[in-house]
């Protein structure tokens, strides 16, 4: 694909971004960064975080890992659903009651400072990590496909990708981002069905019939798997799938700012169920676009790439159409930016209101300077973790979220679970050794489970068990 072309598309695309920071950072308050003024209109919050929850993880890895894994991804999916209804029945009601800028604030009021602290903490070391792979995987992609042909080395790739992501929100924050998020999902969503469309086409499928008929026929689109051995047993997956929403989206400041944007808790809750459903069709979508690609490589005869989150890029840039190649190279920069801008209001916002405490210690006119201040931090902090995971990554991105997620957010789930659920008090200082501990002997009992526990493997239910030993910790330091 010619690297001229996809530049001037992604030059026309973030000139649309700025032109919708330009307006939406128009009289701004100094609370707008974080709250957006509460004025979001609920379908427009719901539309923009189908792109936040997808990113180019799922844009990317998971058409590709229907190579390996068929569509086992979608028991966790379906596990979602119950996830977002346990967010939007509890902890919604929950933030909303409270007022709460940061959702963490809800610790230090039940439990004490360094309780607090510790959620703030774990939240900024998962959405770092977390955000940081994914912008990788992306930046990896357009490395591929513009900056190798132009000589940019990935170093300085990456650093223009997160400058670019610093300049359309430094001013709007999260107000800019609910808007931003909607171009976005929209464009990712359109690759998707440009892809399969066309893909139809070469292999000579006429009606929507025919698509279901070839995708359900296909060995790779089995759903279910029974073997309570394996990682991917279908009920791991269902009730990993709720967990990992749960704490993932309810206990994650990023997805949670979104949410509270909306007028009222009303908004809130129309917004997560209508979002659920959306999310639901749009995974299998993506899917079903897995085995599109595998039938069209099939077909023509050509090699499968190694690494199987290489498949969908090299089929765009060098067999589809280019037309199929304009829409694919704005579908993954969509991609790219729809997860990063957000996290890093997010982390802005935590760090200022969790850490800094920005309301009670700084003057109004010093705020917003300090505010982008940590804005730049956290832009070169993600530039940082980005380039260490451009040298160690060796595994389907989509795993590795996953993976990750299970050890950075089960403290939070465990936190927030003996909140709720119980009325005890704990012993506050004993609870950051707590949240050291429960994902340290999850790694140990993970990694032996077969030994120990006669074959089990772990997948991602690892999460689950970090939580509980989290919540087992906080009930041996409760207060008598």
């Amino acid at each position: 694909m010619n690297s001229q072309v996809v530049l001037v598309v992604i030059s026309c695309y973030f000139l649309l971004l700025f032109l919708i920071s330009w307006f939406t950072s128009r009289k701004i308050t100094a609370d707008t960064f974080f709250t957006g003024d509460r004025q979001s209109p609920w379908f427009l919050v719901a539309f923009g975080m189908i792109g936040a929850s997808l990113s180019g993880v799922t844009f990317i890895s998971v058409p590709g890992e229907v190579g390996n894994s068929n569509f086992f991804y979608f028991e966790v999916v379906l596990g979602y659903t119950l996830g977002y209804f346990t967010i939007a029945k509890v902890l919604l009601p929950l933030y909303y009651r409270l007022n709460l800028v940061s959702i963490y604030s809800y610790l230090e009021d039940r439990f004490g400072f360094w309780s607090y602290k510790t959620g703030a903490f774990f939240f900024i070391l998962s959405r770092t990590v977390g955000s940081s792979l994914r912008v990788f995987l992306v930046a990896s992609v357009l490395q591929l496909i513009l900056f190798d042909s132009l000589g940019i080395p990935f170093w300085v790739s990456v650093l223009i990708t997160v400058g670019l992501i610093w300049l359309y929100t430094f001013r709007g924050g999260i107000k800019t981002v609910v808007w931003t998020d909607t171009l976005q999902t929209f464009f990712m969503l359109a690759a998707v069905v440009v892809s399969i469309v066309l893909i139809g086409n070469e292999l000579e499928l006429s009606g929507i019939s025919e698509y279901f008929k070839v995708i359900s026929e296909d060995s790779r689109s089995t759903i279910f798997n029974w073997n309570w051995k394996d990682g991917t047993n279908f009920f791991k997956q269902f009730i990993s799938g709720a967990f990992i929403t749960i704490v993932m989206t309810g206990l994650d400041q990023d997805m949670m700012q979104k949410n509270l944007t909306c007028k009222n808790i009303g908004d809130a809750q129309k917004n997560m169920f209508w979002f659920t459903i959306c999310l639901v069709i749009v995974n299998l979508l993506f899917l079903g676009l897995g085995v599109m690609l595998y039938l069209f490589a099939e077909t023509k005869g050509i090699t499968l790439p190694a690494r199987t989150d290489e498949l969908f890029p090299l089929l765009a840039t060098q067999y589809f159409t280019p037309f199929a190649g304009i829409v694919f190279v704005l579908g993954i920069t969509a991609a790219a930016y729809s997860s990063a801008d957000s996290t890093l209001t997010a982390l802005t916002t935590s760090f200022c209101v969790d850490f800094l405490e920005l309301e009670k210690k700084y003057p109004k006119e010093k705020q917003v300077r300090v505010r982008q201040k940590v804005h730049i931090i956290f832009t070169f902090v993600m530039y940082f973790v980005i380039l260490a995971f451009y040298w160690i990554n060796d595994q389907s991105v989509i795993n590795s979220v996953f993976v990750i997620a299970g050890y950075t957010y089960g403290p939070l789930l465990g936190l927030y679970s003996f909140g709720l659920f119980t009325k005890m008090q704990v012993n506050d200082k004993w609870v950051p050794y707590i949240a050291v501990a429960a994902p340290t002997l999850t790694y140990l009992i993970a990694s032996n489970s077969e030994k120990l526990l006669w074959g089990y493997k772990f997948g991602f239910e690892a999460l689950i068990l970090n939580g509980l030993l989290m919540f087992l910790g906080l009930w041996w330091v409760r207060k008598k």
